[in-house]
């Protein structure tokens, strides 16, 4: 496996309109899209930095990841996101690499692409999402 670029940064927040005066209205970024992931609980909107993308992640529900994240941490930066050409073929080389995958196979993430995590205890600390396909 070989990843080639960010796909993008995951950060919590819990408002999406609040923090957009941050990096839509300060910085300039543009807004490319928010979409609702009900079966994450979350809603979701990208803007664009140059070849990177930053994905504003808000609960939605309860018992979202997200939520339980705010609660412990409080807003900020959630996971990195690095684009791979076979997701499939990454998890199986990070479980023989001996990092923990979050799932077996890989999930559906925004925009139809092709997601895993993988556990930020076998990273360094760090939660990073692979992500095949891009919108």
């Amino acid at each position: 496996m070989r990843s080639d670029k960010i796909d993008h940064i995951g950060i919590a927040v819990r408002s999406i309109e609040e923090r957009l005066s941050v990096y839509r209205d300060l910085l300039k970024l543009e807004l490319t899209g928010i979409e609702e992931l009900p079966d994450r609980g979350l809603r979701v909107a990208f803007v664009k930095a140059g070849d990177t993308r930053i994905e504003l992640l808000e609960p939605i529900s309860e018992d979202s990841q997200i939520s339980k994240f705010l609660e412990s941490r409080g807003e900020g930066i959630h996971h990195i996101a690095f684009h791979v050409d076979n997701v499939e073929g990454a998890i199986e080389e990070a479980v023989s690499l001996n990092l923990k995958p979050l799932s077996k196979e890989a999930e559906i993430g925004a925009g139809g692409t092709k997601v895993v995590f993988l556990h930020p205890k076998s990273t360094g600390g760090v939660l990073m999402e692979l992500v095949e396909g891009h919108h």
